[in-house]
């Protein structure tokens, strides 16, 4: 999917300088344990899919949202793992866009009778369902060493 119109029209006025944006990214497990990690297309980078939260649209809602446009899925929110950010959660985009992320990342399963994942080979190329120790395997984005440990304790805590 393109940028929004809010960022396209916020990109105008800053052109490549930094932003910080506000974003949510949908941490889904499986019953067996497994996450689902996505390749994003714009760096060929592992991370759990999501994106930016639209202007009055709720984190919560953004990650569903996401997850439907980048995977086709439907996926209920479990619960807060965290807010998280710092130097490992900016970018700078192969156009030169400079993005700080502010990222609520949620823990969420597949909705009953959902699809099951299809990328939309725009933002995301390719999906996997792994274990925490098959993560160190990928290439992933800088921010999901930070992330993924505390999902995966936030899913044994609440599955237990």
């Amino acid at each position: 999917m393109p940028m929004s119109p809010f960022l396209a029209r916020l990109r105008e006025k800053v052109g490549s300088e930094l932003l910080m944006l506000p974003s949510a990214a949908g941490f889904v497990f499986d019953e067996a344990g497994r996450l689902l990690l996505a390749r994003h297309g714009d760096v060929g980078l592992w991370a759990a899919p999501g994106g930016g939260v639209d202007p009055d649209e709720r984190p919560e809602h953004a990650v569903v949202r996401e997850l439907r446009e980048e995977l086709g899925i439907d996926a209920e929110v479990r619960g807060l793992i965290g807010v998280f950010g710092g130097p490992e959660f900016r970018t700078v985009y192969p156009n030169g866009h400079q993005v700080g992320y502010v990222i609520a990342c949620y823990a969420c399963v597949l909705a009953p009778g959902s699809a099951g994942p299809e990328p939309d080979h725009d933002e995301i190329t390719d999906f996997r369902w792994v274990r925490e120790d098959e993560v160190a395997e990928l290439r992933t984005t800088t921010w999901t060493p930070v992330a993924l440990p505390e999902a995966f304790a936030w899913w044994r805590a609440h599955t237990s």
